[in-house]
């Protein structure tokens, strides 16, 4: 159990990045899904914290302490939000479990307030995630088992609909894409304007398809280290059975053979069968381990 008395807790500033990023770098008890680089920009957008500790007197009070560990969420369209980095110091990392029940109820206070109701967390392999089992201990539950896709050539069986537009993402595209997602996924798999006109920036191809009637589908992608990550892919609903799926699948592909990679990855939920048959008729082939997501209601303040 963590002395309390021997720390402070509270949300993570700018001021606070360069021991932020020592801890990213030099920890064995770390798990972040953003670039390093980007960190500063999450500090700005989304509730973080950190429990730092602090040195008697006033010379502790003015240096602000020494970072033992932070929480992060690196993604929230409200009502939900996604845990997205949480690390330990190495010398306290055997107690990495407590320090994640001491900064949970900090931040998710912190997100009560932004109108968030439910945290959730992702991980790769449910059978040997080190962070599974201090998350449901704090009242986490699985909400989802996801499946891994990979896919080592650019063969592509079909163009799909040529009758639809596909032309780059514009910022007027969001709100209409909110709306779509509403169509098309649950809560917590949403994205709201901010993070689409956020995905513009960090996502180098983000297109949209469109018909006489308005957007009719979407994706971002992106190659990094030579690998392409089909981050995702939706289509409305009016337009299901249309080629229009099929469409937007062959353009990234198109775009991945373009930029070089050697294979594509993506992640899906295990439960969205008509994703599955999409990219398994496009060479797609189901890998191990396998992915979960966790859940977490935070209760509206009484």
């Amino acid at each position: 159990m963590i002395e309390s008395e021997t720390l402070t807790v509270r949300g993570l500033r700018r001021a606070d990045m360069a021991q932020a990023r020592r801890l990213l770098d030099t920890s064995e008890y770390v798990h972040y899904r953003f670039s390093p680089d980007e960190m500063a920009r999450l500090l700005e957008l989304y509730p973080s914290v950190g429990a730092f500790s602090v040195a008697p007197g006033p010379l502790g009070r003015v240096l602000g302490g020494s970072l033992q560990a932070f929480l992060l969420v690196n993604e929230m369209a409200p009502p939900s939000a996604w845990i997205g980095g949480f690390g330990v110091i190495t010398t306290q990392g055997r107690r990495y479990a407590d320090y994640l029940r001491l900064l949970l109820p900090h931040l998710t206070r912190a997100l009560r307030s932004r109108g968030v109701t439910g945290l959730y967390y992702s991980g790769a392999d449910i059978d040997n995630d080190w962070m599974r089992a201090p998350l449901e201990a704090s009242g986490f539950s699985l909400v989802s088992m996801l499946r891994a896709y990979d896919k080592t050539d650019f063969a592509v069986p079909t163009e799909g609909s040529r009758r639809i537009r596909v032309r780059p993402f514009r910022p007027a595209d969001a709100e209409p894409l909110v709306e779509l997602e509403k169509l098309c996924f649950d809560p917590p798999w949403r994205h709201d304007a901010r993070a689409f006109i956020e995905a513009s920036r960090l996502y180098p191809y983000f297109v949209v398809a469109e018909d006489d009637e308005g957007l009719a589908g979407y994706q971002f992608n992106v190659v990094d280290m030579k690998i392409g990550y089909l981050v995702r892919i939706a289509t409305h609903p009016r337009v299901w059975g249309q080629g229009v799926g099929a469409r937007l699948m062959a353009e990234a592909v198109h775009y991945f053979e373009r930029e070089g990679a050697w294979k594509i990855v993506l992640n899906t939920e295990e439960s969205n069968t008509r994703a599955h048959q999409l990219y398994e008729w496009f060479g797609f082939y189901l890998i191990r381990p396998r992915g979960f997501a966790l859940g977490l209601d935070i209760p509206p303040p009484a």
